[in-house]
Order: structure tokens, then C-alpha cells, then sequence
């Protein structure tokens, strides 16, 4: 089926519709609502309610329902306008992973949801004929969201240092075209994505191998130089799936996918595990269950798309190697030889879709915090035979995404800072950055905090309850009986 938008006459007919018809629902829910958070300066400097660090699909979910608690966020990407997050960029596949009916950021509201968007430009019939949303689409209506939810992102601004304070207020460093900057936030919230916490897990067989011989599939690598060359993907997941189409498609010679499995995953347990309990219940799991959903889900590995299978697998100079692990690979001459059980191979080029690691030390702007976040290696420690690295590294976060301290008041403030990116998963569930439960992610991100604010400002709201005095009788409303009063008979 093809992955191409469709067209009508007047697709932007139907969006000023569409976009009315948003309008009127936000009238009717009064969304969002005034704003009650007290403003604040300090040293003469304004300070921010919220900053929230990437204008992804997450960050953008965020901000929303930070809007429709009547609280201001303002978002910083480093990324220029219309591409943040991964979509225009490093993501390769065809269409999203996910079925083309989950809401994504809509927060609630059914005007907002991408069939809605994709609908008032295109009709029920083309939507009935779409069988996955194409990715390029996706970010046509991300840019969508951002522009009708008026939400508040600074583009080309990058977050240098994160540096919570005594005082409970956050300041960020931050690096743009026009110098070196900061500011003040009361709260700040890390919405980085898959990486948010690190970088890309880079194998030890890749030390030594020059650089120019091999990449990540979450480079931003331009696969039209690897035309006429032999290929090889270490990997069988979705990223390894994209990584060998692509190459394919730009003219690889060949591209072996190195697969350490004797087989492929066939069951997308993360996909049967989705029900409004763990959206809802995950976070007041007893640790154990926690870490044994988490780590389940994990070992029995989420399987690369049939579609994104079949894009490989119909080109006729691709082979799918199983059993094969890398042992080692040593650069020879312009090229490679990979060492595996099953022999050594020659390559011009080597991708590693070998997922992501939590990696402090590849994010300097978390210097002055990661030493004093709290971990779940230092929290529970599972039965050996349920080790699993990626869980033991994750942060142990609070009911509102917050950073834990390790050691009680080592760092003043650390808890004003969230973790709205996958490294969340262990704690809260898959709702800091999948498509599924966005929506709910930041529902609860965005009502803790407004708990937050509200207890740090109760004695200014008090006073504000003191002090109000919109008088609901004007005194005209009766007349007072006069005394002695008499009883009739």
C-alpha cells in the first residue's frame, strides 16, 4: 500500500475547519484556564515557571498540558524550526510504528488527534485507505500542533547546563547563535527523547575501527555515499530494518543484516502490555513487579515492523545472517573484516543499530546533576537472572517525573527538575515518549507540578483568598424586617 500523502483540491479548506472546530472546543472546556502561578523575579530577573528542554512530540505534549493547567512553559530545541526530534532527521522508516488510530499529543481533545488533522485535508475514504502514517506526515502535523496550541519554542537554543539551586529555582545555560546566555526556572523538564540521558550504545568491537568506516543508525548519515558498496547491519530491530532499506534504496551493492539471534522476535509484548491499568497503575507497583514487567519486556525484544521486514527483505542483494554475532572488526584497507561465528566478511561499511545507553558523561549539560541522581542500582536489586543494565542505570523518579536525590539534601533542588524522556519507562510506564500514552504522561508531568507550585505558594494563595473581594450580594438584593416584629394570626 503506498506511503504517499494523498491530495484533495482545497486541503486547506477543511483545516481552517478542522482548526474552528478546535477553537470552539477549547470555548467550551475553557482551556485553558487563567493563570494563578505568582510571578517571580529574582536579582531584577524574571523568572520562568517552566522550561522544557525539547520541542519533540513529548515536549510539545508537554507544554500543552502545562497550558491547560493555566501554567506558562517555554521550550528550548537546538534543533531549527519544523525539525526537532528525529522525524525529518535521523529517523529512516517509511511509515510510524504504531497503528494509524493511537492519539499521540491531542491531550483529550479530539479536534487535535492526527485523524482529525489528516481527515479535514484528505477525507474518510483516504483515512480508510491509510494503513500506517507516513513519518514525513507525522512531523507535517506535529508542526501542526505546535502551531495551533500556541505553544511557546525557541529554536536554535541549546542547553549547555542544568544547575539547580539552594533556592529551589533552576538555572539553565544556554548557547545560541547570538552568544552565551541564561535564565530562571521554577521547574524544568527534560523532554530529549530516546537518547535523553546518553547516546547511542556503541559495541567494543567498534574501538579502533577509523570513523569514517562505520555509524549508528541514529547518525545523521547520508546513505547516498554508500552507493556500490557492500554494507553490513549489526541488528534485526526496526532501526536495523530502516538503516538496510535505506541503504538499499541509495544503491548499496549488498547489505548483510548481522543478527545475534538464531531468530527473529515474532511478539511485540510492549504492544499486549498497553491497558489503562499500567498507564494508570505502574508507578505504585511494588519495585519487583516493576522491574520484572520492564525487564520481560526487554529479554523477549519488540520485533521490527512486518512492513519495515518486508522493505528488506524484497530486494534481492540483501541477506538476513542469524546466529551470527560480531566478535571483532578490523579496519583492512579502505574497508572492513568482520569477524563471526559463521566466518569473516568483507564490507566497505559497517551501520550498528544497537540502540541507546543512559551515558551521563555524553551529556555535559547534566554535569551538575548526575552525580547526585538517584538510580535503581541503588534502589532494588533484582534476582541475577533478571539483570538488566538499561533498568539498573534508570533514574529513580517521583510521582511527578522528578529526579530523586541519592543522598538526602546533596542536592538542594534536584527534585525541580523531570525526566520526561524513555529513561522514565522503569519508573512510571511507557508514557514519557511513545505515541500511546503521551497524552497521559503529560497529564500527570503537568498536574504535579501544578501541586507543586501551588503547596511552594500556599501562603501567597492564602493571602490572595484573604484579600479577594468580589462581592457576590450588592445589598439591594432584600429588605431587612423591621423589629418588633409581629407573627400573623
Amino acid at each position: 500500500m503506498s506511503t504517499e500523502a494523498p491530495t484533495t483540491p482545497n486541503p486547506n479548506a477543511g483545516l481552517a475547519a478542522l482548526e474552528q472546530r478546535l477553537a470552539q472546543d477549547l470555548l467550551y472546556l475553557g482551556l485553558p484556564p487563567r493563570a494563578w502561578v505568582p510571578p517571580r523575579t529574582v536579582d531584577g530577573q524574571p523568572v520562568l515557571d517552566v522550561v522544557v528542554i525539547g520541542g519533540g512530540q513529548a515536549g510539545l505534549a508537554a507544554a500543552i498540558g502545562l497550558a491547560h493547567q493555566g501554567i506558562a512553559a517555554v521550550v528550548l530545541d537546538r534543533a531549527e524550526e519544523g525539525f526537532e526530534g528525529p522525524w525529518a532527521t535521523t529517523a529512516r522508516m517509511e511509515t510510524l510504528r504504531s497503528p494509524k488510530e493511537l492519539v499521540g499529543p491531542a491531550m483529550g481533545l479530539p479536534a487535535l488527534t492526527f485523524r482529525a488533522w489528516f481527515v479535514a485535508q484528505f477525507g474518510p475514504g483516504a483515512w480508510d485507505a491509510l494503513d500506517k502514517i507516513p513519518r514525513l506526515q507525522w512531523m507535517d502535523y506535529l508542526r501542526w500542533v505546535r502551531r495551533v496550541a500556541r505553544v511557546d519554542v525557541r529554536n536554535g537554543t541549546a542547553v549547555t547546563d542544568i544547575a539547580p539551586r539552594a533556592d529551589g529555582l533552576v538555572r539553565l545555560a544556554l548557547r545560541t547563535a547570538a552568544g552565551e546566555g541564561s535564565l530562571l526556572a521554577r521547574r524544568v523538564v527534560v523532554a530529549t527523547g530516546r537518547d535523553g540521558l546518553g547516546g547511542p550504545a556503541l559495541p567494543a568491537f567498534l574501538q579502533g575501527v577509523p570513523r569514517a568506516l562505520w555509524a549508528h543508525s541514529s547518525d545523521p548519515n547520508d546513505y547516498a555515499l554508500l552507493r556500490g558498496k557492500r554494507v553490513a547491519v549489526v541488528g534485526a530491530g526496526s532501526s536495523a530494518m530502516d538503516s538496510a532499506a535505506t541503504a538499499l534504496e541509495m544503491g548499496a551493492a549488498s547489505v548483510d543484516l548481522l543478527i545475534r539471534r538464531t531468530d527473529l522476535p515474532r511478539v511485540n509484548k510492549s504492544k499486549g502490555s498497553i491497558v489503562a491499568g499500567l498507564t494508570h497503575g505502574h508507578h505504585d507497583l511494588p519495585d519487583a513487579d516493576k522491574w520484572r514487567l520492564r525487564q520481560y519486556i526487554n529479554a523477549t525484544q519488540v520485533p521490527p515492523p512486518r512492513g519495515s521486514t518486508l522493505r528488506v527483505s524484497r530486494n534481492p542483494n540483501v541477506r538476513f545472517l542469524l546466529g551470527c554475532p560480531v566478535q571483532a572488526v578490523q579496519a583492512q584497507g579502505d574497508g572492513l573484516v568482520v569477524r563471526t561465528p559463521k566466518g569473516a566478511f568483507d564490507y566497505d561499511f559497517l551501520i550498528v543499530s544497537t540502540g541507546f545507553v543512559i551515558d551521563w558523561s555524553r551529556r555535559p549539560e547534566f554535569a551538575h546533576i548526575a552525580p547526585h541522581i538517584r538510580t535503581w542500582s541503588e534502589r532494588y536489586q533484582p534476582p541475577a537472572a533478571l539483570h538488566d543494565q538499561e533498568l539498573a542505570d534508570s533514574p529513580v523518579l517521583g510521582p511527578a517525573f522528578e529526579f530523586q536525590e541519592k543522598t538526602p539534601g546533596s542536592c538542594p533542588g534536584l527534585s525541580h527538575v523531570h525526566c520526561f524522556c524513555y529513561p522514565a519507562t522503569l519508573s512510571h510506564g511507557a508514557l514519557a515518549g511513545d505515541i500511546p500514552n503521551i497524552s497521559d504522561g503529560a497529564r500527570r508531568l503537568a498536574a504535579g507540578i501544578a501541586s507543586h507550585f501551588y503547596r511552594e505558594d500556599f501562603e501567597q494563595h492564602f493571602a490572595n483568598l484573604q484579600a479577594y473581594a468580589e462581592p457576590e450580594l450588592l445589598g439591594d438584593e432584600w429588605v431587612p424586617a423591621e423589629f418588633p416584629a409581629t407573627v400573623p394570626a
